[in-house]
């Protein structure tokens, strides 16, 4: 029988607010590992001098070219897979009252649309319906993915 994946894994390892970072999931192992783009740009490069690099550097290093060289590894659900502001919007249109509807579909317009719409969720007093709403939905993302890698989860 294959490994089986840790579901709060994959969606903790979504989560994570950062760009800079891209995190794989070992389908062997069940292992998660995040890799920065510094360190990839690195492990893409020929002419590093290992021995010139700090230990904890050297590490990252290793990890990052095994993600990258294996071929097994997968990469998680980006933002782009999440779309965080069609969550936004789904949640909105989800409220029975049509007035903190319309409010926080206002909130998701224009500069700074995020955090507009976080303060409006706080203000509103909302916060723990929104957290439940975006975890659900992560959730379902992260158990789409699982199911279209054929890679079994709990």
């Amino acid at each position: 029988m294959g490994v089986i994946v840790s579901l709060k894994e994959i969606v903790d390892a979504m989560d994570l607010p950062n760009e800079e970072r891209v995190s794989y999931l070992d389908p062997t192992t069940g292992e998660i590992v995040t890799v920065t783009d510094e360190d990839r740009r690195l492990a893409e490069r020929e002419d590093v001098d290992e021995d010139s690099l700090p230990e904890w550097e050297r590490e990252s290093l290793r990890i990052a070219r095994a993600v990258l060289e294996s071929g097994d590894c997968l990469a998680l659900p980006d933002k782009f897979e999440i779309h965080e502001w069609a969550l936004m919007e789904r949640f909105s249109n989800s409220q029975a009252r049509e007035g903190r509807r319309d409010v926080l579909l206002d909130a998701m317009h224009g500069a700074g649309a995020f955090r507009m719409f976080r303060s409006t969720i706080r203000r509103l007093g909302i916060e723990d319906e929104w957290c439940a709403f975006r975890q659900s939905a992560f959730e379902d993302i992260a158990k789409d993915w699982l199911e279209a890698h054929e890679i079994p989860s709990q």
